[in-house]
């Protein structure tokens, strides 16, 4: 082969490889657009995951220190009474006691950013509490914390609060609250049992309602029964689409739709699961009976058993140990799908924790976290040992 030639079989080379390159840069030049695309849309912020920090940090601390024990509490209390403005008679101070708690106020009458100094006497000895203004209509306000002395005094000097002038008296009320007792579970850890357990028992009725649903109807889905005539083909293509239809829809927008449909509760979380549990089991249990062995059907058939009795006697005996493993795992599934869906008002601990998240209430949200994590953990286990023995 001549040079010449050589040459021109290297020009169509160079072209494909020129090409190709070029593509290659055309498609890098792409992605990066679509990227940067994305990431403005997506409105990315990289800096807020340092800015945020301090927040999440709290909110952490909070949720990993839960509100599981508490203990009973004592209180002390006094009073004094404080007019805004001065009126034609000052309020008495309160009486001095030898045993008995009280408060002595500088003044008891005055306009509202006036200097005001406020003493405890005959307190409990180191112990914490709140002082706090009280109008005549309204509710409390805090104004400080303090902190008494081995002798049971306190001292401590604010400005009074801006209100609204009252010929009625105010008050000023120092609490003082200490734990006694040994610790017993709080009211939260209660609350977050007994939700736990409409939780378990909301899985376990949604999946008992998709198994007895699930069941007949994965027969009509399984194409190896179904495809003996045109009519029952189908009937084999409907259900198979409404298994697919229904799956497709999330369970916690099944818990909106059922939770305008009943109300809000656990009968709501009960429909929704066991909605999305009869289309997921139905296609799982279609597929088990699409997978057995068909040499028992044919040795049915050919001694001329009906449909019903060839399934009863060669389909069933294959197919009862993974339809029992598939509905265990479902159920541990629905235990914590439960958890979502009371997000949207199906009942159950979720809706009880996402009430406490809104309220800012770490402590007790991270009670019902725990519980959540215990028990889905738990459930996972219990579920894979089972499993593991009837498969």
């Amino acid at each position: 082969m001549s040079a010449e030639e050589d040459r021109r079989q290297e020009i169509p080379g160079r072209r494909r490889g020129l090409l190709s390159s070029w593509r290659l840069i055309l498609g890098i030049v792409v992605g990066v657009v679509v990227y940067a695309f994305a990431w403005r849309i997506t409105e990315i912020d990289l800096p807020k995951l340092v800015t945020g920090a301090p927040d999440m940090v709290h909110i952490v601390k909070q949720l990993l220190q839960p509100d599981l024990l508490t203990r009973d509490k004592e209180y002390q209390r006094a009073y004094a009474d404080f007019q805004v403005p001065c009126g034609p008679s000052a309020p008495q101070q309160p009486a001095s006691s030898a045993s008995e708690p009280y408060l002595v106020i500088s003044h008891s009458c005055g306009e509202p950013g006036e200097p005001l100094s406020v003493e405890g006497f005959n307190m409990r000895p180191n112990t914490s509490g709140t002082l706090r203004w009280i109008p005549p209509v309204g509710t409390k306000r805090s104004l400080q914390r303090v902190n008494t002395d081995s002798e049971g005094h306190f001292a401590v000097g604010l400005a009074v609060p801006d209100v609204p002038a009252s010929e009625e008296l105010q008050e000023i009320e120092v609490e003082l609250k200490w734990d006694v007792g040994l610790p017993h579970p709080s009211e939260t850890t209660r609350i977050v049992a007994e939700k736990m357990l409409q939780t378990i028992m909301l899985a376990l009725m949604a999946t008992t309602l998709g198994v007895f649903a699930a069941v007949p109807l994965s027969f009509l889905a399984a194409r190896n029964l179904m495809s003996k005539y045109r009519g029952t083909m189908i009937v084999y293509f409907l259900t198979r689409g409404v298994f697919n239809i229904v799956r497709s829809i999330e369970p916690y927008i099944w818990a909106i739709i059922f939770a305008v449909w009943v109300g809000i509760g656990a009968f709501a979380g009960v429909l929704a699961l066991g909605m999305h549990s009869i289309a997921a089991l139905g296609k799982l249990y279609s597929e088990q009976v699409e997978s057995i062995d068909p040499g028992p059907i044919e040795a049915i058939q050919a001694t001329g058993a009906n449909t019903l009795q060839m399934i009863m006697y060669a389909v069933v005996p294959q197919i009862v140990p993974p339809y029992i493993a598939f509905t265990i795992y479902r159920w541990d599934i629905n235990v914590r799908m439960s958890t979502v869906i009371g997000f949207v008002g199906g009942g159950g601990i979720g809706f009880t924790l996402i009430q406490w998240v809104n309220l800012l209430r770490y402590k007790q949200a991270g009670v019902a976290v725990w519980a959540i994590v215990i028990v889905v953990w738990t459930m996972d286990y219990i579920s894979s040992v089972v499993r593991e023995k009837i498969v």
